[in-house]
């Protein structure tokens, strides 16, 4: 045993040792291997299992663990401190012994350092191959190789390294690779995840063996008895494209005659290094002018702008492409290729494509089934990084759903002579600010080759955008302007993924030519606030829908009867303009404490002391701590900016703006407005940008509406009234509880001429107005909640009244 430190050692039992690799004898070192150090120490603790393998004292008791390596941590005998902390009994934990194997292995090698011998002082890393080469040159070791892991052959047999000439590529020479890491340093690969990759097959990568004798490929040139193995070849086969359309004729072996009249066997290596390395003019046949042209289209389209390919290839093909493209140019960092887009496989419907288990689909089947472009939808969204993608069936049926309801709503608005043709509402402001911004945001992801997150922005997105500007325009309806500069900005938009569809929507906007010739459109400048306000807006009427439909599922207290539920039909929404005084007190403390940073660490401690110092919050101390706690977690989920002490917009304002919409969502008669500072102490729950509501309903007087038109589903409803409505609040009412009746739809209202005699007299369907007079809007309703009756002036309702709608005819 060279360099061991006993003059005598035994061959000794390992339960752990896999009799299948190698010669099944390895060399102990239980100081720095925890499955060694756990095996002796079996050995040396139990008299049995020693009797069990015949194995003495003398070959097991006078043995105790050396100091070899020194590890930050661990010490000079990290195998025994580390079983010691997992606390392992014996070999057979495995599964913490494979803990500690990874624990000290990896930090052994890079930080570890020798404590003993002729290197001592020097890293593991460097001593390594020192020792190496000083046993091999002493005959004290010989190489051996083994395959990384179990590989059988198609055949069945288990595979060995064969013993053979070979030539081998020296990726690991450290001038050569000095240079690649600049190459990939400055290298896109569009995610963190493939770089690491670039810079771990660096780490590793030495001599790579780079020829066989059989099989398809190029003969090495200074040995033509070796073809280049598959890996090693092409790896600069990029800058062929460059002159190929001049060379191949048109055709795939390039057999025909070319343009430039080039035969193959003039292209020679000298005529290559005029072209692409900037050489000496050849002595060739082949004009000047030829050769000129082929090297300014080389210099033209060079570098490689972009290779796609498999995550796989990363630790072989990828890198040694790199390797060859800075041996090729070591001077010319501008022809480094620039970027390299690694993916990863697909899987279909979560799982791996298989024939043997019937788990897979060929092109041709996905077309037919789910279209070209509803395919290509599918796969978009299937993913984006080097995780395997996932082609999911049902997310194909859907998109081919959204892709069918996109080319009816562009009918349909196209056919729409209702849209305005103003644009200047508040909606029409947040809605092309927010085109903008998902236009924006698409091309930034497309440029990214980002295809789910530009699907996300670009349809997704946008069409829920649409979805909110057309519920917010309610009855004033949409800008035509507006809408026909989204279905064109949405189409193109959407064409790099389906292009069918979208050339299909782009002659339905009668456009000319082909979408795929269409520029991209310029994103204006984006308005942040306005958006900011609409997204206050919306996650304000979230919250009042939140706390109207918690309002009636509220259960009694405990030992009290359940009220009836009488739904509200007002509300009041109190906004604050800003903190209470001890509360913006506490947010300028943060603010100071974070330093600009949110990822900064603020400790509660820290703050609670702080904020004794402060006069102004000691009587709120109670509530200090849980605001902190609630003002740092809304930090960790957006920035900063939830420290302002109050917004930069008027938050009433938004509100009055948009109150219609409000009382609509809501489904109520009306909302008021009003201040926090109302509520008194009440109101300090109430914070800029998180507005409160409060609900009451106002009384009412039920009144019997009958629709008399046939064939309108529609016959009897009972319909509260409040004191002072007009007809258009019934009406609007009355949309609300019949379904039967859309939104938008004129429904007109009628009382009987002659209150006594009207409701007894035979309806007649031809005069279906005869003896009715309809009430008009200025009309006011008053009810009588004592005698539980409504008038309309001084006329009694005792018989109700009839509502009709759509267009009236004439009685």
């Amino acid at each position: 045993a060279p360099l061991a430190h006993y003059k005598k050692i035994y061959t000794l039992p390992m339960l752990t040792i896999k009799e299948d690799k190698g010669t099944g004898v390895v060399t102990s070192v239980p100081s720095d291997s925890p499955d060694d150090w756990a095996a002796l120490r079996d050995l040396i603790n139990k008299q049995p299992f020693r009797e069990k393998y015949g194995v003495t004292d003398e070959m097991v008791l006078p043995f105790q663990p050396v100091p070899i390596i020194d590890i930050p941590g661990y010490g000079d005998l990290a195998a025994v401190t580390v079983v010691d902390q997992l606390k392992i009994q014996s070999q057979n934990d495995k599964d913490k012994l494979a803990e500690a194997k990874e624990m000290v292995y990896m930090k052994g090698f890079y930080e570890g350092v020798m404590a003993v011998g002729d290197h001592k002082g020097k890293s593991v890393q460097d001593a390594k191959p020192l020792i190496r080469t000083e046993l091999l040159s002493e005959g004290l070791a010989v190489v051996y190789k083994e395959p990384e892991k179990k590989v059988m052959s198609r055949s069945g047999e288990e595979c060995v390294v064969s013993l053979c000439d070979q030539w081998y590529i020296d990726y690991g020479e450290e001038e050569w690779r000095a240079l690649t890491q600049q190459a990939v340093d400055q290298l896109n690969t569009y995610t963190d995840e493939v770089k690491k990759n670039f810079n771990s097959t660096l780490d590793w990568l030495k001599e790579h063996a780079c020829s066989r004798t059989y099989g398809l490929g190029s003969k090495l040139p200074w040995d033509e008895s070796w073809l280049i193995e598959s890996l090693s070849d092409s790896t600069i086969y990029m800058s062929y494209y460059t002159v190929a359309h001049l060379l191949q004729g048109g055709t795939l072996k390039g057999t025909g005659p070319n343009a430039l009249s080039i035969t193959a066997d003039q292209m020679t290596p000298e005529v290559w290094d005029y072209i692409l390395l900037a050489g000496p003019a050849p002595k060739t046949t082949i004009p000047m002018a030829s050769l000129d042209k082929m090297k300014r289209e080389f210099e033209y389209w060079y570098p490689l702008d972009l290779r796609v390919s498999g995550k796989d290839l990363v630790p072989n093909h990828l890198t040694y492409a790199v390797y060859n493209h800075v041996a090729m140019w070591p001077e010319s960092k501008d022809k480094w290729i620039q970027g390299i887009r690694a993916n990863g496989h697909l899987l279909l419907n979560s799982e791996k494509m298989s024939k043997s288990t019937g788990n897979f689909m060929t092109l041709t089947d996905a077309i037919d089934a789910f279209s070209a472009d509803g395919m290509r939808l599918a796969l978009a969204d299937s993913g984006d990084s080097v995780e395997d993608a996932n082609f999911v069936s049902g997310t194909a049926d859907a998109a081919i759903l959204r892709l069918y309801t996109l080319v009816e709503w562009v009918k349909e608005v196209l056919a729409d002579k209702t849209l305005r043709d103003a644009e200047d509402t508040f909606h029409d402001k947040v809605f092309g600010n927010e085109m903008h911004l998902k236009l924006k945001e698409t091309g930034d992801n497309y440029e990214k080759l980002l295809f789910k997150e530009a699907l996300k922005t670009g349809f997704f997105e946008m069409q829920g955008a649409r979805d909110k500007y057309r519920e917010l325009c309610g009855e004033m309806g949409m800008s035509k302007s507006l809408v026909l500069r989204y279905l064109e900005v949405q189409a193109i938009m959407l064409s790099p993924i389906c292009p069918h569809v979208c050339e299909h929507v782009w002659s339905l906007l009668g456009k000319e030519g082909s979408i795929l010739n269409a520029a991209w459109p310029g994103a204006g400048v984006v308005d942040m606030t306005v958006i900011q306000q609409s997204e206050y807006l919306m996650e304000a009427t979230r919250d009042f829908r939140l706390k109207l439909k918690n309002l009636g599922n509220a259960k009694p207290k405990k030992g009290a009867a359940p009220a009836l539920a009488t739904p509200p039909t007002h509300a009041t929404a109190y906004v604050a303009k800003c903190y209470p005084a001890w509360q913006c007190v506490v947010l300028d403390t943060l603010r100071e404490m974070y330093k600009g940073d949110k990822y900064t660490v603020v400790d509660n401690k820290a703050v609670s002391v702080e904020m004794g110092k402060k006069p102004e919050v000691k009587k709120f101390m109670k509530k200090v701590m849980p605001f902190v706690a609630f003002m740092k977690e809304k930090v960790a989920m957006g920035d900063l900016s939830v420290l302002d002490t109050s917004l930069p917009w008027d938050e009433m304002k938004v509100l009055s703006e948009n109150i219609s919409y409000i009382v609509t969502t809501l489904g109520l008669e009306g909302v008021d407005l009003a201040l926090s500072s109302d509520l008194g102490e009440k109101g300090e729950d109430c914070r800029p940008g998180a507005p409160i509501i409060a609900f009451r309903t106002e009384p009412s007087v039920t009144l019997q509406l009958t629709n008399n038109q046939p064939f309108t589903g529609l016959f009897n409803t009972a319909c509260p009234i409040l004191q002072g409505d007009t007809v258009k609040n019934i009406t609007r009412r009355l949309a609300r509880m019949e379904r039967n009746i859309k939104e938008g739809t004129p429904v007109s209202l009628y009382r009987w001429t002659d209150p006594v005699m009207g409701p007894r007299t035979m309806p007649d369907m031809k005069t279906p107005l005869a003896g009715l007079t309809q009430v008009m809007e200025k009309e006011t309703f008053i009810i009588d909640l004592e005698k539980n009756i409504v008038k309309l002036g001084d006329l009694t309702l005792e018989q109700g009244l009839i509502f009709r709608v759509g267009q009236e005819i004439a009685a």
